[in-house]
């Protein structure tokens, strides 16, 4: 199939699902031969942090000699972005391969009188197909939301299930509580499998520790508070841990606590028998690449991105601030979607900026309007400008900055690859 059918397809695909659950993927798999029965996986919940600890892990993996596959949700700057190998999106003619097979199934099961797949389970029932299709040792899976109830949850072969930080998002479909949020991301833990985490809000920590002594899940946790900063800038971070030093050059405060928890999968890796070696682990942390999270896309003046989405990323991204750029002068971007808590995010880093610039986020129905976004901003910031589009935003964060300043955008991962592209 042509790659722009294919993908009108799928986004067409928004009439079909809605049942919550496994059972639909779960049916439409049968129909494909159950490929991610062929494949081993490592299995990526939690709340922030999932894309970083996927990129330390694949990237010291692929440097150990390994094909690893990777699905990525949501996707910054490219559709493809979301399946690929070894950093490699897939192909635009693979991906119509891989969506012929696709359509066979679903002709049938419409011929059964079965319901149709939703978009993203389309898309994780095509990645299984194409990894298996390229022979890939390994699977690095973000569960697209949640745990439990994912459609990525479908999966068997868990080599490790790694759950990142924890903390309140999505309460409308997890819950009011950490603990009910722990148990829904805790829910991707399969038998024979070895949990990898970080250090958890108590709640979230219990919750984790009781899954696992109950399914008797080795269990490993990265300990942040224990890792030494050797020396830190927007280019590098290099830190001790344990017996071991290692630069990274993801910039963030948090980069140590994502990097000290795909430092111990790693570990757990080796443990199942994985080879790889420290220099391989060496090399793959210093060159991991992972873009939209305090990102700088340009100096003089700094612009910076940063996908912050909820209160917790957002205390992150305040850190990163204080640690960075403590006195200069702050020129924030500022969008967000109305299902998100962003009168708590704004209450953390409105009153950092010396200027706030809200705007829409594009083409998104669950947008939050610019004008309601301002009047929230203003209880914590008084000088707020409303933006027309992204551009307008762009062009008024440079109009306001001097060379010396910084401007920072945030709130949302679905406008990073537009303002990437409009800033670059």
């Amino acid at each position: 199939m042509d790659y722009k059918k294919a993908r009108s397809y799928i986004d067409e695909a928004h009439r079909f699902g809605g049942e919550i659950g496994l059972g639909p993927i779960k049916r439409f798999l049968e129909y494909l031969g159950n490929p991610q029965d062929d494949l081993q996986f490592i299995h990526i919940a939690g709340t922030n942090g999932k894309g970083s600890v996927g990129a330390y892990l694949a990237s010291v993996l692929k440097e150990a000699g390994y094909r690893v596959g990777r699905f990525v949700s949501p996707t910054l700057y490219e559709y493809r972005e979301r399946i690929q190998i070894n950093g490699e999106y897939i192909s635009e003619e693979d991906f119509g391969l891989m969506m012929d097979d696709i359509l066979a199934a679903m002709e049938k099961m419409k011929e059964d009188g079965q319901a149709m797949p939703s978009p993203f389970e389309i898309e994780t029932a095509l990645s299984f197909l194409y990894y298996r299709e390229k022979k890939c040792d390994l699977v690095l899976l973000e569960c697209g939301m949640g745990g439990a109830l994912d459609a990525t949850n479908v999966i068997r072969n868990t080599q490790l299930a790694v759950i990142t930080s924890i903390s309140m998002d999505h309460m409308e479909y997890l819950g009011d509580t950490i603990g009910e949020i722990a148990r829904q991301k805790a829910g991707i833990i399969k038998p024979g499998a070895t949990v990898v985490t970080c250090l958890q809000q108590p709640e979230a920590a219990a919750v984790i520790s009781k899954v696992c002594r109950e399914g008797r899940n080795l269990l490993a946790v990265g300990k942040s508070v224990d890792a030494k900063v050797l020396e830190s800038d927007l280019e590098h971070l290099t830190f001790c841990y344990g017996d071991r030093t290692l630069t990274i050059h993801l910039a963030g405060a948090h980069q140590v606590e994502n990097a000290v928890l795909a430092l111990t999968g790693i570990c757990a890796l080796i443990d199942r028998g994985y080879d790889i070696s420290e220099e391989q682990i060496k090399e793959g942390f210093a060159k991991a690449v992972w873009n939209g999270r305090f990102t700088i896309l340009k100096k003089d003046p700094y612009f910076i991105i940063d996908g912050a989405h909820n209160p917790d990323a957002a205390v992150k991204l305040k850190t990163s601030i204080k640690m960075y750029f403590s006195g200069k002068r702050l020129i924030f971007l500022m969008g967000v979607l109305k299902d998100k808590q962003y009168d708590a995010i704004a209450s953390i880093l409105a009153p950092m900026a010396d200027e706030v610039i809200v705007m829409e986020t594009p083409d998104n129905p669950r947008a939050l309007p610019a004008e309601e976004l301002a009047k929230t901003v203003k209880k914590y910031n008084t000088n707020v400008q409303i933006s027309e589009d992204l551009e307008d935003a762009v062009r008024k964060g440079f109009d306001a900055a001097g060379k010396e300043d910084v401007i920072i955008a945030f709130g949302s991962l679905s406008f990073a690859g537009d303002i990437t592209r409009i800033v670059s």
